[in-house]
């Protein structure tokens, strides 16, 4: 199989596909593998690499498109490389459709198989392509957090974990998941007290074992949501639903009651936000003001620490991409349950249930796609 990996055009967007490991994975396996010069450079990889690996370094974007039957990302495309769609083309890559009418309509319209990374799915209700992002911006989220707070930055002025005779920040996470976890431990080792709420009571007993009572755990109502949102300096957002938009938890009128220079960080940002007000911002511009508060939104939270996310992602994508290399998409989801779940948009069709809701057009059944 010709498979593509451009180079990534969003707004600081640092992460390339794959490794060159990777790419020695794929070319070992009688594969061919293009990359776009200069894909790899933000994540300290040089094409030389690449081609030392076995990889066909190509000139530029509309090539490695063109030459591709699978075309592996990191982000979803953005506007201007629509153009490259086609009826023949599967794309592999972080797609985020629930809060992406626009790139949805266009999947669509070219008849193109799209594989979102984000809802490939285990037995046990894993997400195993998602996990490792979400750890780096479950950890990125209390640094930026810590970093916010400062007053030249909009915040309160406090430091987190304070100094002796003074409080530490309070740090409210709500969701206790993959990304929720890694913000907790991150806020816990700078010092904060710390408050997790999540729907999940057997999750929060986990995590009440795991830090032997030095974080609060709350079963999350909307009720106690109000209470930690109130007492917080820093909030870090972290709540999840495969495939579909992330629920409003704190609302505007929450957030006006807040304390001034109050910090909120919305992970969860890529798909809609669990936050009333946020919107996606960029590390070019990260933050903006709500009331007397700082929202931090960036999209591609993980795209800040590439050298880190682009091998994280590798790991957890190669085998998937392997079976798909290896058998077509359509053999390898249909012998693969947690990848057929993966399964967004295929000929001119949504097979996600999540997706469809969001967007407002019928679902097919994954079984009718696959026969």
């Amino acid at each position: 199989m010709r498979i593509s990996i451009p180079r990534e055009i969003k707004n600081n967007e640092y992460r390339v596909a794959i490794t060159p490991a990777g790419v020695h994975d794929l070319v070992a396996n009688g594969h061919e593998v293009h990359v776009e010069r200069g894909a790899g450079e933000g994540s300290s990889i040089p094409d030389s690499a690449y081609a030392d690996a076995g990889a066909i370094i190509e000139p530029d974007a509309a090539t490695t498109w063109s030459t591709a039957e699978l075309v592996l990302k990191v982000k979803e495309p953005i506007e201007q490389e629509f153009a490259y769609f086609r009826d023949d083309l599967t794309l592999f890559a972080y797609l985020h459709l629930a809060a992406e009418p626009g790139l949805t309509r266009a999947l669509i319209d070219a008849g193109v198989t799209a594989i979102a990374y984000e809802t490939v799915q285990r037995a046990d209700r894993s997400l195993p392509l998602l996990a490792p992002m979400s750890e780096v911006a479950g950890r990125l989220s209390a640094i930026v957090g810590a970093n916010t707070l400062l007053k030249p930055n909009g915040g309160s002025g406090l430091l987190v974990p304070g100094v002796p005779g003074t409080y530490p920040a309070k740090v409210t996470v709500l969701g206790g998941g993959v990304a929720g976890t890694n913000a907790t431990s991150v806020a816990v080792g700078l010092g904060a007290d710390v408050t997790v709420l999540d729907t999940n009571v057997a999750r929060l007993r986990e995590l009440d074992a795991l830090y032997a009572g030095r974080i609060k755990t709350i079963a999350s109502t909307a009720f106690e949501i109000e209470r930690a949102v109130l007492d917080a300096d820093l909030v870090i957002g972290s709540v999840l639903v495969p495939g579909a938009k992330a629920p409003k938890l704190v609302r505007n009128e929450l957030v006006a009651r807040m304390r001034p220079g109050s910090v909120l960080v919305d992970i969860a940002v890529d798909q809609g936000g669990c936050f009333e007000d946020s919107h996606p911002t960029t590390h070019d511009d990260p933050t903006f003001r709500v009331h007397d508060t700082v929202f931090y939104c960036v999209a591609n939270m993980p795209g800040a620490v590439p050298h880190t996310s682009t091998h994280a992602l590798t790991n957890a994508t190669l085998p998937y991409l392997r079976a798909i290399a290896n058998n077509g998409w359509r053999t390898a989801v249909a012998t693969d349950h947690s990848l057929a779940l993966g399964l967004n948009v295929v000929g001119g069709k949504v097979t996600n249930a999540g997706v469809a809701d969001a967007n407002g057009v019928e679902l097919t059944p994954l079984d009718a796609v696959l026969g």
